[in-house]
């Protein structure tokens, strides 16, 4: 049903598998899914005269709303048919339920496979697995499926606790992690304090969820930089959402996420849901094919990425997509400055005094965006603070709000009860 050689096939034969897909979802979802019925009722959509991958564009966009509003109005099974329920972690507003059949669940193993194969696995390889595999999680499952398919070697350990993740490395002999860019840090900060001389350890990669690693250039930030400068291991980035059931992960190369065609049409769009030009930011918009429980078509997902068209050197033929710039709706308007919160996150890790963080961001009393960073500081000092404030200030051109807090305090704010990923940002707007 799906081939790991289609990325490597011309991108002549890759449009027509691709239309063909497409429109075996359309006549799907408009026999099956109440909502994209009533949707392409609404705008006279004649499904049929879709006959090329241009014309996806006559098709009006879904919008995370629609699906948080009338989830089940995209179910296109009965739901005994269903076999697994996962959920969106939220961080966009209301979470959103996403059902899998049994054969999404086999779709789902077959992206992940291709994925560790992306990133040179085999296998040959042990992966410790530093994440949930609970909580509704679909990346965790996801994760846990394909390494199962590659037939390589795994460790479930879940995240934290530093200390119990080094004793199994020492006794289990992993090849490869799979974390949270940011907790690999910490790996090396508890290696460091106690002794472990982590370049004679058995890793030799790291699958990162999660955070950004590169750049816009795709050179490694400044959380990148902190692992390699440390740590002599193989970084692969990753990207992927639950709504999309699909990952865009790295190869050697790290030169952005490969696309797997036959799983997914992707679109960048502008604010008018034209397609951006080459090289420009834009919305990733996903269309799935081959999903069978809740396939989505033209899904704005928030995230802002560019892509990559130029041939890759690992010889697969298919774009490629840049680190998430940041989400729409995350964007902080600061004293005539527009940021996002990855770029602010790569400023931050970058500050030496500064050992841990969480940024919030409010509304004022005259509607305008107030930006406050909790702050864990390596060694508090009135000449330390001084030189946060000035570095913050040089990189940002304003200075926000700091608060220092003790690291249980940040360990609250960080860690949810319910959640499954380490907040960095609350917007409270």
């Amino acid at each position: 049903m799906y081939s790991t050689e289609t990325a490597f096939a011309s991108t002549e034969s890759i449009d027509i598998m691709q239309l063909e897909k497409l429109q075996e979802i359309l006549a799907y979802v408009n026999q099956h899914s109440a909502f994209y019925k009533e949707l392409f009722a609404k705008h006279n959509i004649n499904v049929q005269k879709i006959d090329a991958l241009e014309k996806l564009q006559l098709l009006p966009v879904t919008e995370k709303e629609d699906v948080q509003q009338r989830n089940w109005d995209f179910l296109c099974v009965d739901k005994s048919k269903i076999v697994e329920y996962t959920a969106t972690s939220g961080t966009l507003g209301k979470p959103v339920t996403i059902a899998l059949t049994e054969n999404d669940l086999e779709r789902l193993a077959y992206n992940e496979y291709s994925s560790f194969l992306c990133a040179d696995g085999s296998e040959s390889d042990v992966y410790q697995l530093m994440l949930t595999l609970d909580r509704q999680f679909m990346a965790g499952m996801a994760y846990y499926s394909g390494i199962r398919k590659m037939n390589a070697g795994m460790i479930r350990v879940g995240p934290g606790v530093p200390a119990m993740q080094w004793d199994i490395i020492q006794r289990l002999q992993p090849t490869a992690l799979v974390a949270v860019p940011s907790f690999i840090v910490r790996l090396i900060e508890f290696a460091n304090e106690n002794g472990i001389d982590i370049n004679r350890s058995s890793v030799r990669k790291a699958i990162c969820i999660g955070e950004n690693l590169r750049n816009g250039d795709f050179s490694l930030n400044t959380l990148g930089k902190k692992i390699t400068d440390n740590w002599n291991i193989q970084l692969y980035s990753t990207y992927a959402s639950t709504e999309m059931q699909t990952a865009f992960t790295e190869c050697k190369a790290g030169r952005g996420g490969h696309h797997n065609p036959e799983l997914v049409i992707i679109e960048l769009l502008d604010e008018n849901n034209h397609p951006v030009a080459d090289g420009e930011p834009g919305e990733v918009t996903i269309t799935t094919l081959g999903v069978e429980a809740m396939p989505l078509i033209r899904y704005k997902t928030g995230d802002i990425c560019r892509y990559e068209k130029t041939p890759c050197s690992c010889g697969r033929n298919t774009l490629r997509l840049s680190p998430v710039i940041g989400r729409k709706k995350q964007m902080i308007k600061f004293k005539g400055t527009t940021l996002y919160p990855p770029v602010l996150f790569d400023i931050l890790a970058s500050i030496d005094e500064i050992k841990d963080y969480v940024t919030e961001v409010s509304t004022n009393a005259i509607g305008m965006d107030e930006l406050l960073i909790h702050v864990l500081p390596a060694n508090y000092s009135e000449e330390n603070d001084r030189k946060i404030r000035s570095l913050l200030q040089a990189k940002l051109r304003v200075i926000p709000s700091i608060k220092y807090a003790s690291a249980q305090e940040i360990q609250r704010m960080q860690f949810v009860e319910g959640g499954r990923k380490v907040v960095r940002f609350i917007d409270r707007r």
